[in-house]
């Protein structure tokens, strides 16, 4: 079973994150902050991964901490489900649409946390929720599965599907690249031998 079951506990957060990757996208998501939720959805939807993650934040402060702390406990979640990384495709990609805009994501577990991260968003706040925190989720994510993670927002003029199309992008690039290749079962897709 590729599954983790993450409890990630601070000053200013209480998290806990179960995944399961060969899943078929069920969730239970209540981070606090409900746009984050409902990207998190995409994640597990569009990724065909199980998702249970409960939190309790400082969100009476800001949704900051919330918001890194999922994406480090997903990462956590991620890096010790994928374990040895024997079988991997290890590579994944996707562009996804919506209506006017359209994102491109890009994932490499290589065992090196690197973000590049291109999303004007044409206004600073989708509801309640400040778009600034996008990255920070991202660089949280990528800091702890340790993987290399390029997002690219093409176009776009509603910031909502600029945002909605890059975590579905996200999701459908994770299952490409935590598949398992029938091809190579068994083998670390490198010629390290490692990752």
């Amino acid at each position: 079973m590729r599954t983790a079951d993450i409890t990630r506990n601070t000053n200013e957060t209480r998290i806990h994150v179960v995944i399961n990757l060969d899943g078929t996208g069920r969730q239970s998501i209540n981070t606090g902050v409900p746009f984050l939720d409902h990207m998190l959805d995409q994640i597990a939807r569009h990724g065909l991964i199980d998702m249970d993650i409960q939190c309790k934040g400082d969100t009476y402060i800001d949704d900051h901490h919330t918001v890194e702390d999922v994406g480090i406990a997903l990462g956590q979640a991620l890096a010790e489900a994928v374990g040895d990384k024997k079988g991997l495709r290890r590579y994944g990609h996707s562009y996804v649409p919506l209506d006017e805009a359209l994102s491109r994501v890009v994932i490499d577990f290589s065992g090196r946390p690197g973000l590049q991260y291109h999303v004007p968003f044409t206004r600073p706040r989708i509801g309640q929720f400040d778009v600034d925190l996008t990255r920070e989720f991202f660089q949280g994510f990528v800091n702890h599965a340790l993987v290399t993670l390029h997002i690219d927002n093409l176009r776009g003029e509603n910031s909502h599907h600029q945002c909605e199309t890059v975590f579905k992008a996200f999701g459908r690039a994770l299952r490409m690249a935590t598949e398992l290749d029938p091809r190579s079962p068994g083998t670390v897709p490198s010629t390290k031998g490692v990752l």
